[in-house]
């Protein structure tokens, strides 16, 4: 499968914040998001072909027992199942950061870390018309999501523009089956620290006001928008 990326850091988001882990970065996604901080993975796909063994013995050069499958969309990657079923056999932790637009079949996953996207994310026409309408067509999987939260251990993470999408998050949520308040959470849309400051402020409040949980973004407070952190 084509990697842009293996490093070890810290889990920067969600319920496992702060945790060490390494991450794996799946290059290619079936959607182009407006705002994607990795384009390297996305609109512009790059890295190089490794097999699962290749991709076991660099995760064996760290001692880290959690293991992030990320992208671009890693459920895309054919040998995804063979890669995680492998990570388990030697003991790994694994959370899976999906867009869920694709379905889990069974592959194997400890923490499914789900989401979806919401219009802010939807590229104008003007940037490409093709994938405006393909991203808008596909970014929303209510049917797919629910799959994933009947199955696996799950937060449901949501990347916030404005206070506008709250409606949209909302209406989302009540086409799921019942999720917890403490499993929905909401990021600050942004690539750098000012943007993250920017907005947290109000999110936070409406965390406050709705009983979910604001989800920082530790990565870019501490390395900013830097590949392999």
């Amino acid at each position: 499968m084509r990697i842009a990326e293996i490093f070890y850091s810290i889990q920067g988001e969600g319920l496992l914040a702060g945790v060490p882990s390494i991450f794996i970065r799946t290059s290619g996604c079936n959607l182009r998001c407006h705002w994607c901080d990795t384009p390297y993975a996305s609109w512009k796909p790059e890295g190089p072909e490794m097999s699962v063994e290749q991709i076991l013995r660099k995760v064996e050069e760290w001692n880290c027992s959690h293991v992030v499958l990320t992208g671009g969309e890693p459920m895309i990657a054919p040998d995804l199942p063979v890669l995680a079923t492998a990570l388990k056999k030697a003991g790994k932790h694994i959370t899976i950061e999906t867009a869920a637009t694709v379905a889990p079949g069974g592959i194997v996953c400890d923490l499914a870390s789900l989401s979806p996207k919401l219009s802010n994310s939807t590229p104008p026409p003007e940037r490409d018309t093709a994938w405006s309408k393909k991203h808008e067509s596909t970014r929303l999987q209510p049917a797919v999501i629910s799959e994933w939260i009947r199955k696996y251990a799950f937060q449901l993470k949501f990347v916030v523009s404005s206070e506008l999408d709250l409606a949209e998050i909302k209406h989302l949520l009540s086409r799921l089956p019942p999720v917890p308040l403490h499993q929905i959470l909401l990021m600050p849309e942004g690539i750098d620290a000012q943007s993250l400051a920017t907005r947290s402020p109000w999110l936070v409040e409406i965390c406050k006001r709705e009983g979910f949980r604001f989800c920082p973004r530790l990565h870019i407070e501490l390395f900013g928008h830097t590949r392999g952190t």
